[in-house]
């Protein structure tokens, strides 16, 4: 079996209708006998086969000319063959290079359209690029100019901010003059203040003793004044025993002479009794300037100075009343005196 898928049969029944024909088999006549399938090698094969079958079943001897005009029929039918073969292997190879030819053609067709694509790309990216460029440039300028005047700023910044460093320094340099001084200030205003307050408690505590000295002092007035007070009431009573006395002994002279000679010493007695009671209201007037004193300097005082004030008023009144008896008392004894006088004229 040849690779074209014709049978030997084929071929013999083409050769056989064209023999009937009356024409010769050669291979393209059978080939066309056969519609142009087949390779020509393998139909001449094929005749040739045949023919040769054919001879031996004659038994025949062949002349020279028809040997001569199939052997030239087979070599025309073998070169036919060949420039067929080579010519389908010069067409196959051309259309194998063409199609190799097509693809690469495609190939660099594709390859251009794809340059042509990225030569646009790059055409306007760089069309963008010189635009960036130009708009690049602008800034530059734009920012070289900005960074002049940014510099010269900075510059005048820099000027300000040393004016201002110094000025910081300078606050500074008085703030701590001025910190220095609040508290020195501080200091001897604390320092003046502890010796206030130093001097203060000492005046306080001194007062106090003052106060307690007066008070004392007081006490000792107010004991003072409470023997005045007894020893007015003793006198009280020795001139009311006196008057008694002295209404009895009226009825007789003895009596009064006698009294007239106890007179000098109730005299003497009575000047005592003066004398006693002016030292008392020295001392009185004295304890009422110190207590007037010590109510200027310490009214903080005032309730118990206002009570000592009181006790002092009601022992001056009670002075007073025993003043009062005691001058009642003289005027008595000067009116007892001159009536035995006059009783005796």
């Amino acid at each position: 079996m040849a690779r074209s898928g014709l049978y030997k049969s084929e071929v013999k029944k083409a050769r056989d209708a064209l023999l009937g024909q009356g024409k010769h088999p050669s291979v393209d006549a059978v080939r066309i006998a056969l519609g142009n399938t087949g390779s020509k090698t393998t139909i001449h094969k094929y005749l040739k086969e045949l023919e040769e079958e054919s001879g031996n079943a004659d038994g025949r001897t062949v002349s020279i000319s028809e040997a001569l005009q199939d052997l030239v029929a087979r070599l025309a039918s073998q070169l036919q063959d060949e420039a067929t073969r080579q010519i389908d292997a010069v067409r196959a190879q051309q259309l194998e290079q063409a199609r190799q030819h097509a693809e690469e053609t495609a190939s660099l067709q594709k390859t251009i359209d794809t340059l042509q694509h990225q030569l646009q790309h790059w055409e306007t990216a760089l069309q963008e690029e010189q635009a960036a460029h130009g708009r690049t440039q602008e800034s530059l300028q734009r920012e070289t100019i900005a960074r002049h005047t940014a510099e010269q700023q900075v510059a005048g910044l820099k000027e300000r901010l040393a004016e201002n460093e110094a000025h910081r320094q300078s606050l500074e340099e008085k703030h701590r003059h001025a910190r220095e001084a609040l508290e020195h200030y501080r200091s001897s205003v604390k320092e003046q203040r502890d010796q206030d307050q130093r001097r203060h408690e000492q005046q306080v505590q001194q007062l106090q003793a003052e106060l307690r000295q007066a008070q004392q002092t007081i006490v000792v007035k107010q004991e003072d004044v409470t023997r005045l007070n007894q020893d007015g009431a003793r006198l009280v009573s020795e001139l009311s025993h006196l008057q008694k006395t002295l209404y009895d002994e009226q009825t007789t002279t003895r009596r009064l002479v006698q009294q007239l000679d106890a007179l000098p010493a109730a005299q003497q007695r009575a000047a005592i009794l003066e004398a006693q009671l002016a030292d008392k209201e020295a001392q009185f007037n004295a304890l009422k300037g110190q207590l007037a004193e010590l109510l200027d300097e310490k009214k903080a005082h005032g309730e118990q100075l206002h009570a000592l004030e009181r006790a002092l008023t009601a022992s001056d009144a009670k002075l007073e009343a025993q003043q009062a008896i005691l001058a009642q008392w003289r005027a008595d004894l000067q009116s007892q005196a001159s009536q035995p006088a006059n009783g005796a004229t």
